[in-house]
Formats: C-alpha cells, structure tokens, sequence
C-alpha cells in the first residue's frame, strides 16, 4: 500500500529521534527499515535521517540570536507563483477534449495553430491576452504536469483475432519492418479489426485499415464480414477518397489478404503487394497501432453483427478520417539506440498526415492547394461532436439488438 506524504514525514520524524548517537550498525538498520516502508532512495533516506532536527543558530540585523530546528513534517512553501493558473487549465481541459485526449508531446506542437483555429471557430474564449500567450507557448511537459489528474480515466483491453494464411505464400514477396523506404508516399499497410465483442461465432463485421508508411494517413472502412466482395468493395471507396494514389499494399497472412482475388487486384491496379512474415506483428507495426489508436479508442469490442452497425460505423468513419488526418498529430521515430538493456529512441516533432502532406515532394500542387481548404473550412470541435453524436447513435443500435436477442431467448426458454 501506498503511503502519503504526511504518513512518510512522520514516520522519518519518529525514525529520526536519536539517530545521530547511534552506532553504525544500528544506524544501518533504521535506515533499511525505513527505506523499506517508504520505499525512499537510500541516499535520499540518509539525508532525511541526518537532517532531520539538526539545529541552525542565525543573527537577524540587531545581533539577536535564533535557534532554528529542522522538521521533516512541515511542508516547505512554494517559493514562486505558479504559472499556469485556473485560467489557463480551464482551457487546456477545453482543447485536450477537443482533441480527443493526446499527450502532451502531441498537442503541444499544434497549440500555435489550434488555438487560434478554436477561437476563430467560437469553440474557445479567451478573456486575457496573456492567457492567450501562455497556451502558445506552453510546454509538452507543463501540459502532462497540469492534466495528469484528468489522465487516469481511460483505459480499455486490447482483445484481437488472426488467423494465418496458408495460400499463395511463396508467391508473395515477404517485407519486414526495415524493408520499408519511409520517405515515398502511397505505400501502404493493411489490416483488419474483428468486431466479435468476445462471441467470434457466426458472421461479424470487420473493419479494414489502411495506414500510410511515408506520412502516417489513415483510412477505415467498415465490412460486414470478410468475403473478398466487401474488402474489394472497401478498397474501391478508400482509393477513391485517398489524397494520393496507392503504389504498395502490405498485409499479415490471414486468408482474407493471402489469395488469388487479392492478388489478382493488386495486378490490375498496378498495386506492388508484400505481406509480413507469419507470427511477427512487428512487420505491420504502422497499421497496428492504427488498429488500437482509431478504431478500438473510438468504437471500442462490442460485437457489431447487423447491417445497420456496419452503416453507422461508416458513417463514423467518413467523419473520423478528417479528424484524425487533419488534426491529429502523430510522431515518427527517427533513430533508436541501443545501451546495453536499454533503447533510446529519438522522434520527430509530431505533425498531422494532412501536414506531412503539405510537405511532401509526391504530392502535387494542386492536391496540397486542396488538403489546405479543406483543413481551414474544418471545425475539429464540431467533428468531435458529430463523433459523439454518431457514438450514441450505435451505442443505442447495439442497446436495441441486445434487448431484442434477450427478449428472443426468453421466449425459447418458456416455450
């Protein structure tokens, strides 16, 4: 168990009485003691045995002598005013909602353009100019630091499903995760996130998932199991919405990707297409994270099963995609070292897709002039809202088919 702080303060406090005409060996043993139940660092510890009721004799300007006795229970006052007040954490909360709860590495590299985006569009108001300068320039860490009671109320349990595929294998090209040329837009990974909530009996739908190596651009479509004719179907629609034309397409080995109709798609449309090594998910770490980041945070491990789900997910989908292209930065590893047991990784200052983009020598001019329009007529507020809005509207959809299957089984059970 966890103690506070005025239990350890305490405690140091009764620890500390006497020590310094102890022997050293018993000295060693009420500092064991003591590190044991607060867990403190023993150096730390030490000092805190040490220090603790030492005696300072000063003079003020009379020639007046004070003896003053050191307390480890009296908490020490802060020595200067604290700088992001109410004020600023109110609206820190505000765009941290708005933006779908990201770290502080993430958001505060956005805070120059969103911030006067969320003004433009009403969603914030700020009365202060000084306010206004201290969310612009505010730092990753003072944004963790301000927000960390607020961090500690999502969490959810990844559960997913994969079954390898066994056709066509030594006819694909296999690529693993350093095989990637990161720089060339199109190049894409492929998944699918079963929606089986647990019950993988029966037909359920799937979502496909398509992430971009090079700029990190996602796309989903929701299928409503994995025929061949629905993920071709998928694929059509997010080819036809994506900003830039796919080159290469890299899945798992799981049957829906590794066969003939795939294959044969990808040959028609000029589509270069690998697949991962079995058993390493590493090789398809870009759409992995995808899987978790967008689909499970968003529409969670329900079982959707019917076809008004799989319309009401595409309908979040359409409206999901611009939010998370346009506003979400992400960060891309650009080095990582090993020292002995450790990895030190090193990324780059986190962008949105739709700005890695705007940066990219594969795009076109007029594509770049296009993704520019669209990201100044977009509110990312109201795109949450509309996300919350179609959130419930399937949470009741799914409500409504559980009533309907329950009211089903009690009819069999009396008849």
């Amino acid at each position: 168990m966890k103690l506070s702080m005025p239990t350890r303060r305490e405690i140091v406090y009764q620890a500390s009485k006497g020590y310094d005409k102890l022997s050293k060996k018993k000295k060693t043993e009420r500092l064991n003691n003591l590190i044991t139940i607060t867990g403190y660092n023993r150096d730390y510890a030490s000092r805190l045995l040490s220090q603790s009721g030492r005696c300072v004799y000063v003079k003020d300007i009379s020639g007046r002598s004070y003896r003053l006795i050191g307390d480890v229970r009296k908490k020490k006052e802060r020595s200067r005013k604290r700088k992001y007040d109410t004020e600023v954490f109110k609206v820190l909360k505000q765009i941290w909602a708005i933006m779908d709860y990201p770290c502080g590495k993430r958001l505060a590299p956005g805070m120059s353009w969103l911030v006067p985006k969320l003004e433009a569009f009403g969603e914030i108001t700020i009365g202060q100019e000084e306010v206004r300068e201290k969310l612009l320039t505010i730092s990753a860490s003072s944004i963790d630091r301000l927000l960390q009671g607020e961090k500690k109320k999502m969490a959810l349990k990844s559960r997913k499903i994969t079954k390898p595929g066994t056709l066509l294998k030594n006819q694909i090209e296999v690529r693993t995760f350093a095989d990637w040329n990161k720089a060339k837009v199109g190049f894409m990974e492929m998944d699918l996130v079963s929606h089986e909530g647990g019950n993988p009996r029966g037909d359920f739908a799937f979502s496909l998932t398509l992430t971009d190596v090079c700029s990190g651009w996602t796309e989903n479509r929701a299928v409503k199991n994995r025929a061949q004719k629905w993920t071709s179907e998928a694929l059509d629609i997010i080819r036809d919405r994506l900003p830039f034309p796919i080159k290469g397409l890299d899945s798992d080995n799981d049957s829906t990707f590794i066969n003939y109709h795939m294959l044969c798609y990808c040959e028609k449309n000029h589509i270069t297409f690998t697949r991962s090594r079995a058993g390493n998910k590493n090789d398809g770490c870009y759409v992995e994270q995808k899987n978790w980041s967008i689909v499970r945070r968003t529409v969670g491990y329900a079982r959707y099963d019917t076809e008004e789900e799989v319309d009401i997910l595409n309908q979040i989908y359409d409206v999901l995609r611009l939010y998370v292209n346009m506003f979400q930065p992400v960060a891309k590893l650009i080095s990582k070292e090993r020292q002995g047991a450790k990895v030190r990784k090193i990324y780059d200052t986190p962008k949105t897709p739709g700005q890695r983009l705007l940066e990219s020598p594969d795009i076109s001019e007029e594509v770049k002039a296009q993704l520019q329009k669209t990201f100044d007529e977009l509110n990312p507020a109201a795109l949450k809202r509309e996300i919350d809005r179609l959130l419930r509207k399937l949470t009741k959809a799914y409500l409504k088919k559980k009533e309907e299957v329950e009211q089903i089984d009690r009819e069999l059970i009396f008849t």
